[in-house]
């Protein structure tokens, strides 16, 4: 009888809130600790990064890992999206904390852009973007937008550079808005209307900012903030995902019925998903895949390092108004 009760307060009986995780693709990649990750229709697979060895990867839906690229200059790899011309995938390339080929020239301060031909695994681009502003540097996620310009974001130095088709690097955005300690800028994407969303792991926020206007900087009214956040996808133009670590390792659908003017809270995962350290999405089909990075282990010093990584479904539970 309790049962019952307690199912017509909390749901009307319609439905029973999930106990077990989400669907996983499970992989072997000894050491690789992914962070990016992004899916390409046409071959029916996901490609990820490398915080730990610098390689970029590829997973089926069956959990089979093979190598794309695996060039030793890359330190670590971060971002990855596929290219809208669908032959090239870039990644954000550089040495800001995790890479095992770590050194003392390139730790915090290289920062580039590399191209990868999906077909062959060779490299086609690789733009510098560490001389555009002083200081250290941390290339982590980047878009298009439907220009086919490449948007890159630079957690260390709190700018947003951008790549033209030609490979002609600048300064996009820098504002005061975005200064915060250690990792700032994250996750980014392009909303067809004209602007880019981008979400600050230091300060919590996310900001709106202007394709036609990068001086025209907003922040975006939430009802919390969003330490930590990482990875962002739009998954329609009135919804966006962000995905969140450091801790609270979950995943949250914001909606804005006001041009993300504003923004609410519509849906999370469940703390029962379990997610060990999420850190980007991707949209496969109807579904929103998370890459699993579990980061914690780099910073743990008893640590094994992991040879199984997870790519795992994200199940949004509506969030009662």
């Amino acid at each position: 009888m309790k049962k019952i009760i307690l199912c017509v307060f909390m749901a009307g009986c319609a439905s029973v809130i999930p106990d077990q995780p989400t669907a996983r693709i499970e992989f072997n990649a000894p050491e690789a600790y992914p962070e990016g990750i992004a899916y390409d229709s046409n071959a029916d697979v996901y490609f990820v990064s490398s915080a730990r060895l610098g390689s970029v990867g590829k997973v089926t839906p069956a959990g089979v890992y093979s190598l794309l690229i695996n060039d030793p200059t890359f330190k670590s790899t971060y971002g990855v999206k596929v290219h809208p011309d669908g032959k090239r995938l870039f990644v954000c390339v550089g040495d800001a904390n995790y890479s095992k080929f770590t050194s003392s020239e390139t730790r915090k301060k290289m920062a580039r852009l590399v191209g990868i031909d999906i077909a062959t695994g060779k490299k086609t681009d690789d733009i510098d973007l560490s001389k555009l502003v002083p200081g250290k540097h941390f290339a982590n996620d980047l878009t298009f937008d439907s220009q086919q310009n490449a948007y890159i974001t630079d957690s260390f130095s709190n700018v947003i550079y951008k790549v033209t088709p030609t490979g002609e690097a600048s300064v996009f955005a820098d504002s005061s808005m975005f200064k915060t300690e250690g990792v700032g800028l994250n996750g980014i994407v392009f909303h067809p209307s004209g602007y880019l969303l981008t979400v600050s792991s230091g300060t919590g926020s996310l900001y709106k900012i202007d394709l036609n206007n990068s001086k025209n900087i907003t922040k975006v009214a939430t009802e919390q903030f969003f330490m930590n956040g990482d990875g962002l996808l739009l998954t329609e133009n009135r919804k966006l995902v962000v995905v969140q670590n450091g801790g609270s390792d979950k995943i949250y659908e914001l909606t804005s019925e006001d041009n993300w003017s504003s923004a609410k809270l519509s849906a999370s995962t469940l703390v029962a998903d379990r997610f060990t350290y999420p850190s980007t999405a991707a949209m496969a089909k109807d579904k929103i895949w998370i890459m699993n990075a579990k980061f914690s282990e780099l910073t743990d010093s008893t640590s094994v390092p992991s040879n199984k990584f997870a790519i795992q479904h994200a199940r949004l539970m509506p969030l009662p108004r």
